[in-house]
């Protein structure tokens, strides 16, 4: 251990002497308080030396007894913040929990997704923090969770949870499987999980992942017999099978009257056909089908136009590409001027292009109500994926008008209907134990 870690100033190797047995304890200063476990370390050997403890029960009660050749046990261990005790008489050593130190940020309030009305924390980069607080949403013995190693040069904790009597063994099975075939390869970010481990396709405008940060969603997803899988270091939970109704349904709505959960979800259900179909029929009812509208709204769309001078899809295609510059814009920015900036510039922008006659005042509208209406769906990435399927509603438009866009849909539909995660269709209405079963 000196000699593999020696070139690092934060690792300790120092002697004692426990119970007339020289020891040597190992770790790193960084990541555990060496102080205030070395005083916790000598009380209880005292207390055990005064009741008469024998010493290899007092290596148990320590913590995970190894042999002293299980190097690469004993490595991890260190890494991950364990403190190493070596007895030099017989090449034992403890894996011991030490006092750590500080190194997480406490449970605060979700950041990227809003509570309405349920709980207000959120999960952590601590993977055991998250594990303990899906355990207290899930009060039931029936709770499963499993830990695997994944990578060799670097080490990635997963864990992986799912409800016993409630969820698919045949489904899990093929999980862990997936998971223990690949646990030699390295990993470093939801993509790399996505196709080493889990082998799904990287060209998927679809992620096979629904992604949450609020322990009540991650519990009421088990409920239902979904798997949720943990990455150490990452503040989400990632819930499997990825279903089409998570784009619109939030279980907790359920603290809501009945009428008014059918309200807001049926709101979400017109904001993503907004999305996705809007931008395309403007261009279809202006460029393509004008015949389509009444005489009175045709000439009021055709004044709107006079003087710009290039064809609607460019208009569109242009504007829509602004608007994903300033929504991303909106995100990078800090937090204190983001807000202001992208505001101001989206006004002063709608208003000088609109002066200027590059683009007409019923596009501006459109545009804006488009993205009010993606902002309705429940998770960021599934507002990345409709904001990406309206542009083949915007060519299919262009190009045949309003049965382009009908040709669109149906593209988009047959393309989500074909998708699945180990047999389990992504448009399946649930994903209880029988339903999974004859996915």
């Amino acid at each position: 251990m000196k000699n593999k870690f020696s070139g690092d100033d934060d690792f300790f190797a120092l002697e004692e002497t426990f119970m007339d047995s020289r020891v040597v304890l190992a770790g790193f200063n960084t990541l555990l308080d060496i102080a205030t476990t070395k005083l916790g370390l000598q009380a209880y050997i005292e207390a055990a030396v005064l009741t008469g403890t024998a010493r290899d029960e007092l290596k148990a009660e320590l913590g995970e007894v190894c042999d002293r050749s299980d190097s690469a046990k004993a490595r991890l261990s260190l890494l991950t913040g364990k403190l190493l005790i070596c007895f030099e008489d017989d090449g034992s050593c403890v894996i011991m929990e030490p006092t750590p130190k500080p190194l997480n940020r406490a449970i605060e309030p979700p950041i990227n997704e809003n509570v309405f009305q349920g709980s207000l924390n959120s999960f952590t980069e601590d993977i055991h923090a998250n594990i303990g607080i899906v355990r207290k949403q899930l009060l039931t013995d029936n709770l499963r969770v499993g830990s695997y190693h994944i990578g060799t040069e670097e080490t990635t904790k997963i864990s992986l949870l799912y409800y016993e009597g409630r969820t698919n063994m045949e489904f899990i099975h093929k999980l862990v499987g997936q998971i223990q075939k690949n646990r030699s390869r390295q990993i470093e970010n939801l993509q790399q999980l996505s196709k080493k481990i889990m082998g799904f396709p990287s060209w998927v405008l679809i992620s096979k992942f629904s992604q949450t940060e609020l322990p009540q969603e991650a519990a009421n997803f088990l409920r239902k017999g979904r798997a949720v899988l943990f990455i150490d270091r990452l503040p989400i939970a990632l819930v499997v099978p990825s279903l089409l109704w998570d784009v619109f349904f939030l279980d907790s709505d359920r603290n809501l009257p009945l009428p008014l959960m059918l309200f807001l979800r049926a709101l979400r259900l017109i904001g993503a056909w907004l999305t996705v179909v809007l931008p395309g029929l403007y261009v279809a009812l202006v460029s393509v089908n004008p015949e389509v509208l009444r005489i009175e709204m045709a000439i009021s769309i055709a004044q709107t136009r006079v003087g710009i001078p290039y064809p609607a899809i460019i208009e569109m295609i242009l504007m829509l590409f602004i608007l994903e510059l300033i929504i991303e814009a909106s995100i990078r920015l800090p937090k204190n001027i983001g807000p202001t900036i992208t505001m101001v510039g989206g006004i002063i922008l709608g208003q000088a292009v609109v002066q200027a006659k590059l683009v007409s005042n019923l596009l501006i509208i459109i545009l804006a109500a488009t993205t009010i209406s993606n902002s309705t769906i429940v998770g960021l990435q599934h507002s990345l994926s409709l904001r990406i399927s309206k542009y083949v509603i915007v060519i299919m438009a262009a190009i045949y008008g309003v049965l382009g866009i009908l040709e669109g849909l149906l593209l988009i539909c047959a393309y989500v209907a074909s998708l699945n995660t180990y047999g389990i269709p992504y448009i399946g209405f649930s994903s209880k134990k029988d339903e999974i079963k004859h996915g």
